[in-house]
């Protein structure tokens, strides 16, 4: 009798397990954006500051900075989509959260901050 109870456990497992499948991401924020530039001020005036946002399709990524192409910084942060408005969070640093739209007509992909200022542009 306990084999079959076993024997019917783990068919139970079986077909729950089959039953659940992974969703699918395609959305066109997924891949490398950056956004490179010259400091301005201070004593690093003239250092070359890059920035690099890696999006999955985990809704997870990763986020690095580079200053004179030394890595400077580096997290993880989740984005999210609401409507037209991805929200970029950097759980456990100070860094604060960011939103941003996407603007696939342009040429190339830019990440547009709420004022219009470009946040990140495709690579």
């Amino acid at each position: 009798m306990k084999k079959f109870f076993s024997l019917l456990a783990i068919l139970a497992l079986i077909a729950v397990s089959n039953c659940s499948e992974i969703p699918e991401n395609n959305d066109p924020i997924l891949g490398i954006w950056s956004k490179s530039e010259i400091a301005s001020e201070g004593e690093e005036s003239g250092d070359k500051v890059r920035q690099e946002w890696i999006f999955n399709d985990a809704y997870l990524g990763r986020y690095h900075n580079y200053t004179n192409g030394d890595l400077d910084f580096y997290t993880d942060f989740s984005w999210s989509l609401e409507g037209e408005t991805y929200t970029i969070i950097y759980t456990g640093t100070d860094k604060p959260k960011v939103q941003v739209n996407l603007e696939e007509a342009a040429t190339p992909e830019k990440l547009a901050l709420e004022d219009g200022d470009i946040f990140a542009i495709r690579e």
